[in-house]
């Protein structure tokens, strides 16, 4: 909660891990974070495309990885997944991250890693942790059903994380059974990137404090808002954009 004394460091310090082939899915996912009210946001990525990433970001630091980050107790939430690449790699960081017991955003690759070895992922996470996967990425590591609610609810207490299950009808499920539906998803946001940004906006929530299912379920509505707010012709860059004005709308009506 903002107030006269609140600094960059009270509001929470992010950490987005970069990937080396497709930099411009965790950058949209780090701008993201900085709009969702985060104080401070910081990238992690390979040495080898620092100078792209540090060339492209103004207020956002940019580090190449080192596993000493994971020691560092000013960052309070971590992001891993969008661009980070298939593999052993990912699957070692995404690890890492998660034995800090910190909250942690897990996307697109981040999941579909554990692709032959759920049940190592799913003993890794934890209450705080969220999953944004969309259906094809959901169905490489949990048990798909007719049903999306019903298979939603069953992954979160499979795997005892909240899962945000991405579509037309975006699914948030709790481990505890709470669940929510968010129906007012312009179609104009099925676009690529735009993924990116919800992961960004859920760890840029929980970097403030938010519990894990309150988080997952604001950003998905703060980013159908942001959506319907631009209109048709939409572009991910878009979505940040436009988000000052849905936050000015709502605290207005607070």
């Amino acid at each position: 909660q903002l107030n006269a004394q609140s600094h960059k460091y009270t509001r929470g310090h992010a950490l987005v891990v970069g990937g080396e082939r497709m930099t411009g899915a965790s950058r949209l996912a780090a701008r993201a974070a900085q709009r969702a009210g985060a104080g401070l946001v910081s990238m992690a990525v390979p040495s080898s495309v620092w100078s792209v990433y540090a060339s492209a970001m103004d207020s956002i630091m940019v580090a190449p990885w080192d596993d000493a980050l994971t020691t560092d107790q000013r960052i309070r939430a971590w992001l891993v997944g969008p661009g980070a690449g298939l593999g052993e790699q990912t699957r070692r960081l995404t690890l890492a991250l998660l034995a800090t017991q910190r909250p942690c955003v897990l996307d697109a690759d981040a999941i579909s890693s554990f692709a032959q070895q759920p049940q190592q992922l799913w003993a890794a996470l934890h209450e705080q942790c969220v999953l944004t996967p969309h259906s094809g990425e959901f169905a490489r590591v949990f048990d798909v059903a007719p049903d999306r609610l019903e298979a939603a609810r069953l992954a979160a207490t499979q795997c005892g994380a909240v899962v945000v299950l991405k579509g037309a009808d975006t699914i948030i499920a709790a481990p505890d059974g709470r669940a929510l539906i968010n129906a007012c998803a312009p179609p104009w946001l099925a676009t690529g990137g735009s993924g990116d940004v919800l992961a960004g906006l859920v760890c840029g929530l929980l970097t403030q404090g938010m519990p894990a299912f309150e988080a997952a379920g604001a950003a998905v509505w703060l980013h159908s808002q942001a959506a319907l707010e631009f209109g048709p012709g939409l572009i991910p860059e878009d979505l940040r954009a436009v988000l000052p004005r849905v936050w000015q709308r709502l605290l207005s009506s607070a």
